[in-house]
């Protein structure tokens, strides 16, 4: 693969923008505005802020109402979107090529123009509670709340993207409007579009609608990162039949070439669906349906998760199954060698060229890649490197991350 995978090209605009205009030959075209604000940078008295503040950028603009800019959202015959994790918030849209300036229009609005309505801040207050609730309805997504509260004393890890809800009851306007004030600026957002057409074209269409953009000094909390807590907790919830395990690790300081062993090691242990997890688990123990993990190497978070869910009875023997798998691969007693490796370095090229087929996929992938201060191109990088991954590396790499976990569990609580 060279650095000509795709035709791109990368500017900063004289406020601060920065630009990722990819030429692709096809009939439809994908933006992608990201500001690099999330959840890690909110304080106590603001968790849930970026997130809400994103639900704001859809009611209102000084030129639209809520009505009229979901209309035109809507009227642009795609599909449109934006979501909030850790580290940014991100608005998006995918297009036929001749609506692009339409959306870029749009989002334009949204991002430079939104008025914040008093009345639908309090409609959408219910609507943010209402998925903090369902959040706490859904016990897999409960078990990752619970145990991110137990592994962190300080990290801002402890606490959902969708924030507090006694935050979310009580934040006015005013929190709101400072908070979008001090990082909606251009020198803290990126633009990828990708679309059919020239990149000079497109600079200037950006520039015709997000040039006016003042620049303005801000300052970002510095995230400190916080070790796991090795700790394991029981916790008993009503109405449900199954229960759940779930473990979590960091991983902070590891070398690039260390993280690249760990996504090998974690597509053998536990994300694929032949893993070897799934295989004691599932297939040769019969514990449990749903078994995986979750790697998260993102700026700030570096987390792998461990989750099943298993009958009540069952919850020990898991753990033991869990816990004897781990320890297993640090001792070298699972045996891992050059076709571990063969089949991750085919796994990424197969996702490599699912992302370049797709607008969506690659607008979204180079946009990360430039908030994360990553080159675009990175993994082409990872693609050599893999050559020189060896199962030393797994083992090693095992016994750095795989180290006294935050373990917590739900249990039916019992009836009557």
């Amino acid at each position: 693969m060279s650095e000509e995978i795709f035709n791109t090209k990368q500017t900063e605009l004289s406020n601060g923008i920065k630009l990722i205009t990819i030429k692709k030959d096809s009939q439809i075209a994908a933006v992608h505005v990201g500001v690099d604000i999330g959840s890690l940078f909110e304080e106590k008295n603001e968790k849930g802020i970026a997130h809400f503040i994103e639900h704001m950028l859809f009611k209102g603009t000084r030129d639209r109402t809520n009505e009229k800019l979901n209309s035109e959202l809507e009227n642009l015959g795609g599909e449109y979107n934006a979501y909030t994790d850790f580290n940014c918030t991100v608005y998006s849209a995918t297009i036929l090529k001749e609506e692009l300036e339409s959306a870029v229009t749009l989002l334009g609005d949204m991002l430079l123009n939104s008025t914040f309505p008093v009345n639908e801040i309090e409609k959408e207050r219910g609507v943010i509670l209402a998925e903090i609730r369902s959040i706490n309805d859904d016990i897999e997504d409960l078990s990752f709340m619970r145990v991110n509260e137990m592994a962190f004393k300080y990290s801002p890890l402890r606490e959902d993207t969708i924030g507090n809800e006694n935050v979310i009851k009580k934040v006015e306007r005013k929190q709101l409007i400072d908070f979008y004030n001090k990082y909606y600026v251009p020198n803290n957002s990126f633009i990828s579009i990708v679309s059919p057409f020239e990149h000079e074209d497109i600079i200037k269409m950006v520039i015709k609608y997000f040039g006016h953009w003042i620049n303005k000094k801000f300052e970002k909390k510095e995230i400190i990162p916080e070790h796991h807590q090795f700790i394991k907790k029981i916790s008993y919830k009503k109405e449900i039949e199954q229960s759940t395990i779930i473990y979590l690790y960091t991983f902070n300081g590891l070398t690039k070439d260390e993280e690249l062993a760990l996504r090998i090691l974690n597509f053998k242990f536990g994300e694929s669906s032949n893993s070897i997890l799934f295989r004691k688990l599932r297939e040769e123990r019969g514990l449990s349906y749903d078994v995986y993990t979750h790697l998260d190497t993102s700026n700030n978070v570096k987390t792998l998760y461990i989750y099943t869910s298993v009958a009540e009875k069952n919850v020990d023997e898991a753990i033991e199954v869990i816990d004897t798998a781990i320890e297993d691969i640090k001792t070298e007693k699972i045996t891992f060698n050059d076709n571990t490796v063969a089949l991750m370095k085919k796994i990424l090229k197969t996702a490599i060229a699912s992302t370049l087929e797709d607008s969506t996929d690659l607008g979204n992938y180079v946009i990360h890649q430039a908030m994360d201060d990553e080159n675009i191109y990175e993994f082409i990088q990872d693609m050599k490197n893999m050559g020189n991954v060896k199962s030393k590396d797994l083992y090693n790499v095992s016994r750095k991350v795989l180290q006294k976990p935050t373990i917590h569990v739900f249990l039916p609580e019992k009836r009557g």
